[in-house]
Order: C-alpha cells, then sequence, then structure tokens
C-alpha cells in the first residue's frame, strides 16, 4: 500500500504517531465535551431544531425571531436535523427536543471529527499533486496542522466553519487538477468546481472571503490561459450561485442584507475602534504570554487571534471560563497556557518562515497566488467586520471564525518545509523534532478540559 515504506524514516514515525494521536483527541473530546457549551450554542441548536421542526417536508429557514444565528447558511444544520428528526421518530418522549438535543449532538460531533480527517487526507493528496512526489505520507503538513488548537474546538461545536475547511480542501484539489491541465475545458470539472462552490456559500458567510481572489486572478493569468480561464470559472461561479442564492435573497429579503448580521452595523472608519484594538499595548503584549485568557486583552485583534489560534483564550473548552469549578486543572491553565503561547512563538516564526519561502519559490503557481490572495482576503476582511461591528470586550474576534486563514498558510509552509527533508535531512529532523516536542507540551490545549458527558446548557 501506498501508506507504508520497505523503510520506515524517522519522519514516517513522526507521521503515524500524529495520525493516531489526532484520533485519540478526537474520540477523547466527543466523549469529554458537548457542542451545547460552545460559542452561541444555545442559539446553533435553535436552528437546528427549527430545520428538524419542518424536515422532511420542507427546508424553512429560522428568521430573527426563531433564533440570533438565523443569518448563517442552513448546511451546518442539516445533519444534525436529519438526525433530530430519526430521534423523534425512534424515543418516547414528553419533550422530542430536548431529549434528542444530546442525541444529535454528540452524532455532529462524530461526523464532522470524520470530516476533520477527511480534510486533511484531501489536503496531504493535494500537496503529493502540487509537488509531484510519489510518497503520500507528509510529516510536514501534519504536524503544522495538528499544532493549531483552533481546529479541536472548532470541530467539536455545531457550526459552519468544519464545512468551509472541509470544501476549501476539495476546491484547492481542483484548482491544482485545473492548473495542470492548463484549463482544459471539462463538463466534469465545471459541475464539480461549481457544487463546492455552491457548498462553501451554504457554510458560512466568510467563505465569500475565498471567492474574491479568482476575480483578481483572472487580470493576471497568462493571456494563453485567460479565456479557458475565464469560462470555466464563470460557468462554475453560475452553478455555485444557483446552488446557493437563494438563501442569500431570502436573508435580503427578510433582513434588506445579502450578509445580514445579529448586530446592526456601524458606519465603517477606523475610529470605531481605540488604537490599541490595531497596536497592542505593553500590558497587552505582557498578557499574551502571562495571562492569555479572557478577559486580560480586552479587544486586541492580533493578540486574541494569536491567543485563540494555540490556546483557548474565550475558555470554552481547555479554560472552562463559565464552570471553573468544574473544568478540569482550571487553578494551573492559565499558566499552562501562558508557557503554550510562549512556545507557539517558534511555530508561528517556522510557519511564518516557510509561508514565505513557498510564495518566493512558485511566484507562477498559479495555487500559491490564489491562496495568498485568499489569506490577504480572509485576514482584512474580518479585521473589517470588526472594524465595523465594535465591541468592547473584543467578542467577535474568534480564531474560528476564519479558520479557513490558518488551513491556508500551513499548507503553504508545508510546501517548503517538506522539500527541506530532501536537501538537508538533518536539519529537517531537527525542526520535525522540535515541533513534535511543542506539540507533547501543547496536547492539553487540544482536549476538553470537561468531565465526561458534562452536558449543559
Amino acid at each position: 500500500m501506498f501508506l507504508f515504506n520497505n523503510k520506515l524514516k524517522y519522519s514516517d514515525v513522526i507521521f503515524y504517531l500524529l495520525i493516531l494521536s489526532t484520533i485519540y483527541v478526537l474520540i477523547y473530546n466527543i466523549l469529554h465535551y458537548s457542542p451545547a457549551l460552545g460559542y452561541d450554542a444555545e442559539a446553533h441548536f435553535l436552528y437546528v431544531d427549527h430545520l428538524a421542526r419542518y424536515l422532511p417536508y420542507e427546508l424553512n429557514i429560522p428568521s430573527v425571531r426563531e433564533t440570533r444565528e438565523f443569518f448563517n447558511p442552513p448546511l451546518a444544520y442539516l445533519f444534525p436535523s436529519i438526525v433530530q428528526v430519526f430521534c423523534r421518530n425512534i424515543i418516547e418522549s414528553k419533550n422530542y427536543l430536548s431529549e434528542c438535543q444530546p442525541i444529535y449532538a454528540n452524532f455532529t460531533q462524530i461526523f464532522q471529527s470524520f470530516l476533520y480527517l477527511l480534510t486533511i487526507s484531501i489536503n496531504i493528496y493535494s500537496l503529493k499533486k502540487f509537488v509531484k512526489k510519489s510518497n503520500f505520507l507528509n510529516s510536514s503538513y501534519l504536524i503544522l496542522i495538528s499544532l493549531l488548537a483552533v481546529n479541536y474546538r472548532t470541530i467539536s461545536m455545531i457550526r459552519g466553519e468544519p464545512y468551509i475547511i472541509f470544501f476549501l480542501s476539495l476546491f484547492i484539489y481542483w484548482i491544482i487538477k485545473l492548473d495542470n491541465s492548463n484549463y482544459e475545458f471539462n463538463f466534469k470539472n465545471i459541475i464539480a468546481l461549481g457544487l463546492i462552490i455552491g457548498c462553501l456559500a451554504l457554510s458560512r458567510q466568510w467563505a465569500f472571503l475565498l471567492f474574491l481572489p479568482l476575480t483578481v486572478l483572472l487580470f493576471s493569468k497568462r493571456n494563453k490561459f485567460k479565456r479557458l480561464y475565464f469560462k470555466t470559472w464563470s460557468l462554475s461561479a453560475l452553478i455555485g450561485a444557483g446552488l446557493s442564492s437563494w438563501f442569500y435573497f431570502n436573508l435580503y429579503n427578510e433582513n434588506g442584507s445579502f450578509t445580514a448580521f445579529n448586530m446592526e452595523a456601524t458606519k465603517f472608519s477606523i475610529y470605531n475602534q481605540p488604537l490599541n484594538f490595531y497596536v497592542p499595548s505593553l500590558d497587552q503584549l505582557i498578557y499574551i504570554f502571562t495571562k492569555p485568557i479572557r478577559p486580560y486583552l480586552d479587544n486586541q485583534y492580533i493578540s486574541i487571534l494569536y491567543t485563540d489560534l494555540w490556546g483557548d483564550y474565550w475558555g470554552y473548552f481547555s479554560f472552562t471560563s463559565r464552570f471553573l469549578d468544574i473544568g478540569r486543572n482550571q487553578e494551573s491553565i492559565g499558566n499552562y497556557l501562558s508557557n503554550v503561547t510562549s512556545l507557539s512563538i517558534i511555530t508561528t516564526i517556522l510557519i511564518l518562515i516557510y509561508y514565505v519561502k513557498t510564495l518566493r519559490n512558485n511566484k507562477k503557481s498559479f495555487l500559491i497566488q490564489y491562496i495568498n490572495y485568499a489569506v490577504l482576503f480572509s485576514f482584512f476582511g474580518f479585521l473589517i467586520f470588526a472594524i465595523s461591528y465594535p465591541v468592547s470586550t473584543g467578542d467577535t474576534i474568534k480564531s474560528t471564525y476564519i479558520i479557513q486563514m490558518f488551513h491556508l498558510v500551513v499548507f503553504t509552509a508545508s510546501i517548503e518545509l517538506e522539500k527541506l527533508k530532501f536537501y538537508d535531512l538533518k536539519k529537517y529532523n531537527f525542526l520535525l523534532t522540535i515541533l513534535f516536542g511543542i506539540y507533547v507540551y501543547n496536547f492539553q490545549t487540544f482536549l476538553s478540559h470537561f468531565p465526561v458527558n458534562f452536558f449543559s446548557f
């Protein structure tokens, strides 16, 4: 089989250890964490219950009166809603909604865990196709993606982001496939891309930040392929729009905006936010490495994203801010997370170094150009959102919301890091050992610190 070599290398051993470790983490969190403890969980559950009330006869989207998460597309809620439908037809209960909630919550966790493993597998296969190597194993990508604590928290909740990163992995694969064929016109590819675009748009509104780079690249594409490029992407976009536009027109008709939200937007101005939102104060910089948990960082954009990426700033997972008396190791979690954010400086620097190297060494690659623009659009698009919807506590700043950006950066950085293996094996093994050591130390941030089967609204 392609997963095994005759001679097992050091990096391959790390690869298999990471696979086993990831599976353990996913199973552990299914047993210890309930999606009812996630961000705005009650509102997400209301969305599911509303959909389930009308299924299988009608897809009825909740309004602002039913849930404050009304602005979210429905794709992420379909699976738990279907489980809810089966549940109410199997069990006998006086209150089907409350009785079925923990059941569909657990099934959703299991489903999203498989979706995450599939996302990783597709990305590894895409990397194999991109660099044109024979070996499927890619320890560079797996160690970097496994270090992102935000992954395990996100896939444990009922949200649209696990679907975004899954369909994004398919999107990247198809970009590689199209670029390798020089955009040879093929209806199968167009239909597949159209379906992926539609599913991304129906996962979460943040997905639109992934479409904008395609428009920019239209004007920089080589003349030889510009016509084929335009034809392929425009037809795919039409299919995607046909699949998803109904939801956004409904959002416009109900709320007067295609991108409605549960807060009133203020007129965009950089003065909507204070100076320390953009540039952290000295206290905030110190707190990143001493108290990387709420509320110490106030409303600081970069600091909160950083501590929420590697740790658990808002306290919904490993730092159980709402249940300090129930969470495990809560008396020492602040000090532990401060060590995690300090060690993660090394990881961050390595990722950025190899991300930039990949950009420099693959300037003509359409995929790398696309990822670079998608990262920029995601970062600044989310920044504009945070400025337009100012909250003094910074509640809208969560790394989960732009998890797509972190996945794209890691995917890109792993390309040059993996190449290091072939021209400087000692240096590569040294870096891999450091990263694996950080992974071992950070391991507690990947696990829920709630007791087994703890479930509460």
